[in-house]
C-alpha cells in the first residue's frame, strides 16, 4: 500500500523479509529507486526529504524485523537500505548544485537572502538523514535495536556520501560566488527573490530530469561511494 508519500512499504517490506544475505545490491537499488520516486514526486524541501527517509527506514525495519535472521544478517539488511537511501540524496543533492549554479550563472549572490538558506539547508542534509534514520529506528522492536545501533554508528562514523559531496557542493558554489562578485556580475533583488519563491519546485523539476540516475537506481549518482560494509 502507498503512503501519502507514494512510497509502497508493503512491498519494501515484503522485499526486507524475505531477502537473503547474497541481495544486498538489489536492496540497496530498490530503496535507491524508491526513495528517488518519492523525492521526485514532491518539492525537494528538508521537510519533504525527512518525511520521505522516515518513511522508507521504517519499511525497511519492518521487513528487516520479519526476516528472522541473525543480528549480524538483520544489520546487513539496514545498512542496505541506509546506502539506497544515501545514494538517492546524492542525486537530491546533484539536483540542489545544478539549481543553485544556474543562480549563479546569472549573478546571484548565494550568500545573501532566500538563496543564503537554501545553502544552509543543502549544509543540513546529512544530519536531517542522520535524524529522520534515527526516529525510524527509535521506533524499532527490541530484536532491532542492537543491529539498527551497530549501522546508525557506522554511519556517523563514517558519514555519508550524500553528505560530503553537499559539503563539497557548498564549498564550491560560495567560491564561485566571491568570484562573480568581485567580477561585478550581481542579480537585481528583485530578481533574486522571484527565483527564490519558486526554488523548491525548481530543484524538484532538476531532479526529475536526472532519469538517467533513476534508471541506475543512483548506483552512480553524484559522487563515487567509497563506503565498504
Amino acid at each position: 500500500m502507498a503512503t501519502k508519500t507514494g512510497i509502497d512499504q508493503d512491498a519494501l517490506i515484503t522485499m526486507f523479509s524475505q531477502a537473503s544475505a547474497k541481495q544486498g545490491e538489489a536492496l540497496r537499488q530498490a530503496v535507491a529507486e524508491t526513495t528517488l520516486r518519492a523525492l521526485q514526486g514532491r518539492e525537494l524541501t528538508l521537510k519533504n526529504i525527512r518525511s520521505v527517509l522516515k518513511t522508507v527506514a521504517e519499511a525497511a525495519s519492518n521487513g528487516a524485523a520479519q526476516h528472522g535472521g541473525k543480528p549480524a544478517e538483520v544489520e546487513a539488511l539496514l545498512g542496505s537500505a541506509i546506502d539506497g537511501m544515501d545514494a538517492a540524496l546524492l542525486q537530491a543533492v546533484e539536483a540542489n548544485r545544478r539549481a543553485l549554479q544556474q543562480f549563479l550563472d546569472q549573478g546571484a549572490d548565494l550568500q545573501k537572502g532566500g538563496i543564503k538558506s537554501a545553502l544552509s539547508d543543502l549544509e543540513k542534509l546529512e544530519d536531517t538523514f542522520f535524524s529522520s534514520v534515527s526516529k525510524a529506528a527509535q521506533t524499532a522492536g527490541a530484536p532491532l535495536q542492537g543491529p539498527w545501533a551497530q549501522v546508525l554508528d557506522s554511519m556517523k562514523l563514517k558519514g555519508t556520501d550524500s553528505g560530503a559531496q553537499a559539503a563539497q557542493t557548498v564549498e564550491q558554489l560560495l567560491s564561485q560566488t566571491q568570484t562573480a562578485m568581485r567580477d561585478g556580475r550581481a542579480m537585481s533583488l528583485r530578481a533574486g527573490k522571484a527565483l527564490m519563491d519558486s526554488y523548491a519546485a525548481l530543484v524538484s523539476g532538476v531532479l526529475i530530469g536526472m532519469s538517467e540516475g533513476l534508471q541506475r537506481g543512483g548506483k552512480d549518482a553524484g559522487a563515487p561511494s567509497s563506503r565498504k560494509r
